[in-house]
């Protein structure tokens, strides 16, 4: 980091992933032009849980190129300081990590997601998963290095 003085502890870019509603992943595509997504993910312990379909581009990476990136963003408020400076407030996170498929334990991870997501409405979380569960593909990502930044 080249800024050292905006450097974070784990604390904070732990409770900064925690209070975010997404990040965004960036997969390697083998090529030049690397992929990223939105994504809404939940933090149990050190790994980082997602869910998606069971096929697609995504997930044809994910097998391929398992090593990630995925930033938070949070508190982005752009401001002007007179005279005459532009700026931007913020705090950010960057983890990179190794995604796997979960096979065991995908409905405790999706009853994670949900309760971070939806708290008020975990009443039809039961039934839900017992619909869904067979079509959806739930991965984690082990969280390897986490970088926190804030410029307050």
């Amino acid at each position: 980091m080249r800024r050292n003085d905006r450097a974070q502890d784990r604390d904070f870019s732990l409770a900064l992933i925690d209070r975010c509603t997404h990040g965004v992943m960036a997969l390697s595509t083998g090529g030049p032009t690397p992929y990223c997504l939105p994504l809404s993910f939940v933090r149990v312990g050190d790994e980082l849980y997602f869910h998606c379909a069971r096929e697609g581009r995504k997930i044809d990476l994910l097998r391929r190129f398992p090593q990630v990136c995925v930033t938070f963003v949070g508190n982005d408020s752009p401001a002007f300081v007179p005279p005459a400076m532009y700026t931007t407030y913020f705090q950010s996170v960057i983890v990179t990590g190794t995604a796997s498929e979960v096979t065991d334990g995908k409905a405790e991870a999706l009853r994670a997601l949900c309760q971070k997501l939806t708290p008020a409405h975990m009443a039809g979380f039961d039934e839900a998963v017992e619909k869904s569960l067979a079509v959806t593909s739930v991965w984690k990502i082990h969280m390897e290095e986490i970088s926190g930044k804030a410029k307050k």
